[in-house]
Order: structure tokens, then sequence, then C-alpha cells
């Protein structure tokens, strides 16, 4: 007998065309063990890593085992699966064709073995880590999945530290961020559904949610978008952020993304849904608002009326963050009336050596400052501080002396970058320092008139987005009583955990 038939077909991947291997769901296993042999070393051609070993169960019945060694360790092999192997004993009066019933049941409680019917289903366990068993005279073949072992410790989110709460974080292995989600909410309504997406990469997305709290129509939207990603490989969470967004198009971000599980869990009471991507530790929550970006999970942990207080100062530094150079640029160059005299005669003095505008200064310093920062995330983390800090302090302090910059604008950059570091949420902050850009050049070509307009753009923008039905602006545009809650103020707890409301607000959304 030939070996199977495989078809090819091709698809579109990012800026190329490539081949993919592509079997219908009629494609039936041969009971012939040679077949069967040949046509997995056909698809695994140049695969060094494709282990195929013939060997004999109990009752002199030849068998082919397949694996990958590179997800399945030898020790997994020969003390995991090897051992019970070899120790089985069938019913010779049940027959040839119950052998394969027969073992699968006898190793069910230890090995989870399951029955594959298709060369299809095959294919995909080998390249997920599982050993695929083939018997001789079955068109049926067995596979045993194992877990893999190659991840690293849980640990303590980079990006979201905290003084008073927990300390674990996603990783990338899925299935220990379902056990995460698992241990903070112990009740069968939190429903977790697995897909893959990529047509290459078949990569594991869980969709989490807690049932009953999050809307069915959001939950049946993100299932669709999920299905309908064509993308050939999906490494990160950060493909299916941009591919599943309402807003792709726009710098604000209408999904949130977070490494820490307590977050996660507390979203889901309040109806979120998060989709979990293997391979990241970052789990994308939706929909979300535009307040999240101000709202830290150290929030949670401490006094509310601390909490409050920090939060109204996140409002006003990411303010400062947006406008606060343009604002001194309209000021300087087109409303000096506004300043104080004895201030604008000391910005007059500081500037007179300058040979560039306002506008120019900023524009250069700011586009520095976002360099050296940038500079100090990409490089070594020792040599990153000390390259992002000293040479800040060494640009700006050199630029001042030779008459290039003036010192009012160090200071307002400085304030601008410290501000900036003020938001939570990396998203929401790359979003705000993007805007400071087009607001200079608008202060600086029409004052604080263009201020005002720049100001009024990004406020209509904000009212237009959506995530996922949510306005994202609510609860203040539309506004929302009980959304308040946890806006401009962190209520008392006695308050905050009246949610339903909150929930039923959502819903209501929904059907709009």
């Amino acid at each position: 007998m030939k070996p199977m038939n495989r078809k090819t077909r091709k698809i579109r991947g990012i800026g190329q065309q490539i081949e993919e291997l592509s079997y219908t769901a009629d494609t039936v296993i041969s009971d012939k063990l040679a077949d069967n042999e040949a046509e997995i070393v056909a698809i695994f051609d140049k695969c060094s890593d494709l282990v195929v070993r013939k060997m004999e169960l109990p009752g002199s019945v030849p068998c082919l085992v397949v694996y990958l060694n590179v997800l399945v360790e030898d020790v997994s092999w020969d003390g995991g699966l090897l051992e019970p192997l070899s120790s089985f004993k069938a019913d010779p009066s049940a027959g040839p064709d119950a052998y394969i019933d027969q073992l699968t049941a006898k190793l069910a409680s230890t090995l989870q073995p399951m029955i594959l019917g298709s060369m299809k289903e095959v294919v995909e366990s080998i390249v997920h880590g599982s050993v695929v068993l083939f018997l001789e005279s079955q068109k049926r073949a067995v596979l045993f999945p194992f877990k893999d072992q190659k991840q690293r410790e849980l640990q303590e989110p980079s990006t979201e530290a905290v003084i008073r709460g927990p300390r674990l974080g996603f990783i990338e292995n899925i299935d220990v961020n379902m056990a995460l989600l698992r241990q903070y909410l112990r009740t069968p309504r939190l429903k977790m559904e697995r897909m893959s997406v990529g047509k290459l990469s078949r990569t594991d997305v869980t969709l989490a949610y807690l049932d009953s709290y999050a809307p069915p129509s959001v939950i049946q939207d993100v299932k669709t978008r999920l299905s309908q990603i064509q993308f050939d490989s999906v490494i990160s969470s950060g493909y299916v952020e941009e591919l599943i967004s309402d807003h792709p198009y726009s710098p604000f971000p209408v999904i949130q993304a977070t490494e820490r599980p307590d977050s996660v869990a507390a979203s889901f009471i309040t109806g979120k849904v998060a989709v979990i991507v293997n391979g990241t530790p970052m789990v994308l929550l939706l929909p979300v608002t535009f307040w999240f970006g101000f709202q830290s999970a150290e929030d949670y942990f401490m006094n509310f009326i601390f909490a409050t207080m920090l939060r109204w100062l996140r409002y006003l530094f990411a303010f400062m963050a947006m406008a606060l150079p343009s604002i001194f640029v309209a000021i300087t160059t087109y409303h000096p009336e506004m300043i104080p005299t004895s201030l604008a005669l000391s910005l007059a003095a500081a500037r007179e050596v300058v040979p560039f505008p306002a506008m120019a200064e900023t524009l250069i310093m700011e586009i520095t400052f976002e360099a050296l920062r940038e500079a100090g995330v990409r490089l070594p983390r020792p040599v990153g501080q000390t390259i992002s800090i000293v040479g800040a302090l060494v640009i700006g302090q050199a630029a001042v002396q030779a008459g290039i910059i003036s010192a009012p604008i160090i200071i307002v950059v400085s304030m601008t970058g410290i501000a900036s570091f003020l938001i939570p949420h990396a998203a929401m902050s790359q979003a705000v320092s993007m805007m400071r850009f087009p607001m200079v050049v608008l202060a600086g070509t029409f004052g604080l008139y263009g201020v005002s307009a720049g100001l009024l753009a990004i406020l209509v923008h904000l009212t237009t987005l959506r995530s996922y039905g949510v306005p994202y602006l609510w609860p203040i545009a539309p506004f929302n009583r009980p959304g308040m809650m946890d806006v401009i103020v962190r209520s008392p707890w006695r308050y905050m955990h009246k949610r339903q409301q909150h929930i039923q607000q959502m819903l209501e959304l929904q059907k709009q």
C-alpha cells in the first residue's frame, strides 16, 4: 500500500506565500505500520527531533511509537510510558480488534490515553508534545499526553509590582495561568473555553469568563473574532490584541493587558472576559474603559482614602504629561502677558542665547528624552539604567551650557517625563506620551487656541471609542452613578462590593 496522498495548498502569510500540509477529516490511518511510518517520516522530513521507535507489546503485537524528543523528554518516555506498556496484558479471548480498547482502558487512570482516527489528529498531537502509538492491523492510534516541563518559575510581575498585595504573576504556560485563576475563583461558574489560532503556530488560546456575570454578546463576539484570525503564526498576545480590537488604529488601548492573576480574577466579577494566549505572560481583559489606565492593582490593597488621593494625582500628572509642554510653548510664544513679570524676565534671559523657537526646542528635547528612555529599556538592565539617567543629565547640562536649549525647557520636559511614569499601565502611558507631539505643534502654530483645539479633538476621539459595545468614557459619558464608585474615587469596600448594579449596567449597554 502506498503512503497516503497529501494535499498541498497555498495560504497567504505575512508578506509572502507559504505552503502548508493540509489533511482532511477523512484521511484515515493505515492498518500497516510500514505505511504509517513512511507517511510520518515524509510529513516530518528534515526534522531531526523526530523519534520513531519500533517495539513489541506483550502478546507479540508490533507497534510504532512516534514523538518529538524536544517536547517529550526521554525520562518521561522511559519511566512514564514504557514501563506501563511493557507490563500490559491483554485478554486473548477478546480478539485482536479489541486490543487497543483494552490498552486504553487499562492505562486510563494513569496516562489518560485518547484514541485517534485520522492522520490530521496524529500530526497535531505530535507537534503539541504528545506520544502517538500505532498498532499493527489497527486503523486507529493512541495518544499519550505529556505535560511540558520547560517553563520558568512563578515570579512577581515586573511591570505591575506592588508594595502590598500578591506577588505571583502569569508565566508563558497557559495551563499554569489557568490554574492560577482557578485558585482565586474556586467555582464551576468560571468557564474556560480553549481554541487554537494561527495556521502554522496552532497557538492555544483560552477564553475565560464568569458565567452569568459576563455579557453573552461579548463572549460570542470574542469567539467570533478569534475564529476569524487567519494569520499563519500567532506568537504573542500582542498579535491577538490588535486583531480583535475594535479600534486598532487608535493610540488609546481598548483592551487591557495584565500579568496579575488577582487583577484578572477581580475583573471577572465586574463582567469582563479574559483571553489567555499560550507563550506569553500577558492576559487580555475586555471590555475596558478609559479609566482602567489609571487604576493600579495596589489601589485595592490600601486604605480607600490614600487610594483616592493617588488616583487624583495620576489624573493630574496624566494631564501634565499630555499638555504641559504645549501650554508652555503657547504661553511663551503667543501669550507672554499671562506670565508674571519677574518670571517673564527670567525666561527671556534664559532663552536669549537660544537659536531655536520654543516649539523646536521642546520637540528636540521630547524626542531626545523618548530616545533615551527607549535605549534604557533595550540595553541590559544595569547599563540601561545608567544610560537613561546619566545620559539625560549629561546631555541636558551640555545643551544648556552650549546655548542650544534653555534651562526652562529642560525642567518642563523632565516634569513631563516624570508625569508619564505615574500612569500605571504602559499602553495608556504610551498613548498619552504620543499625544504630546501633535499638541506641541498645535501650540507652536496657533497658541492656546491650538491647545484647546487639540484637547477638544482628543476628547471627541475618546467619546467615539467603544470596547466591545461599552463606551470608552463610561460611566462619565454616558453618566452612570453606580459606575462612578471606582472612577473618580476608590469607594470603601462596603459600597464597592455591590457590583451587581455595575454588571447590569454593562448588560444594558450591550443591548443598545
